[in-house]
């Protein structure tokens, strides 16, 4: 039975780094591309038996990600293994969805948003279709709940995920059948204690943080790296073009003003 394998951008922290984590635990080798040098050395550092290939990539950058992607190939070319790709998730992108007032926002900040996220995404998925379409992979596109609905402030942000959620549908038309892609909305997810050792927190949540959630706490990036795992699965064989919610409920709940 071939392996498969997984490539996972702004895998070294957060949900990218969950992600990244699962798929080695469920028999995957995986190719995590991070754009900060010191997560990527300490993910390398932490599995040096396992089927992982950890890069320092700026997923913005045309050229990196061609270069990424001639690493990867020669990777397994050089570990006798099959040439082509299981399974692409566009996580990486700037963290911060707050941009400011809207009269106050620089173009060029704008477009530090939307290269991060869509541009980034765009470039891994051209670079990744040859390789998916030989096995009939899948596609996952991390977008988020303020693709959905939002608080002030945050167009820069909001713009790049909706975009995402666009792109995800448009790409399950034009590359179906061969290859599915399909998004994930996560809503507030605990990031702290996956970040690298120099950032890493412990969370300290509220008592109201969690009753907010009608499951009653808040998320943890292994919620949305089960979700990744699923819509990679044949057990997802018919589900395409979809964006799915890992929000705990909270999109779903009416909040009044008291």
């Amino acid at each position: 039975m071939m392996t498969p394998l997984a490539i996972i951008t702004g895998g070294a922290q957060g949900i990218g780094l969950a992600t990244v984590e699962l798929l080695l635990k469920e028999g995957w080798r995986v190719a995590a591309m991070d754009r900060d040098p010191e997560a990527v050395a300490e993910l390398d550092a932490a599995h040096p038996d396992a089927p992982l290939l950890a890069m320092a990539v700026d997923v913005s950058d045309e050229l990196q990600v061609e270069e990424a992607f001639q690493h990867i190939n020669h990777w397994q070319a050089e570990n006798g293994r099959a040439t082509g790709f299981d399974l692409l998730v566009n996580n990486a992108g700037l963290a911060e969805p707050e941009c400011g007032p809207i009269e106050r926002l620089s173009l060029e900040d704008w477009r530090l948003w939307q290269e991060s996220h869509l541009t980034a995404a765009f470039l891994c998925t051209r670079a990744a279709v040859p390789g998916l379409r030989e096995r009939h992979g899948a596609i996952v596109n991390i977008a988020s709940t303020r693709a959905l609905q939002s608080e002030p402030h945050c167009e820069s942000y909001a713009a790049a995920k909706g975009g995402l959620l666009s792109m995800t549908h448009a790409l399950a038309v034009s590359l179906g059948p061969e290859i599915r892609v399909n998004a994930i909305c996560p809503g507030w997810i605990e990031t702290g204690p996956w970040q690298k050792s120099a950032n890493r927190q412990s969370p300290r949540h509220r008592d109201i943080d969690r009753s907010q959630h009608p499951v009653g706490r808040v998320g943890e990036p292994a919620d949305v790296a089960a979700t990744v795992a699923f819509l990679a699965s044949d057990k997802a064989g018919f589900i395409t073009g979809q964006h799915i919610s890992v929000d705990g409920g909270m999109t779903r709940r009416m909040i009044y003003a008291e």
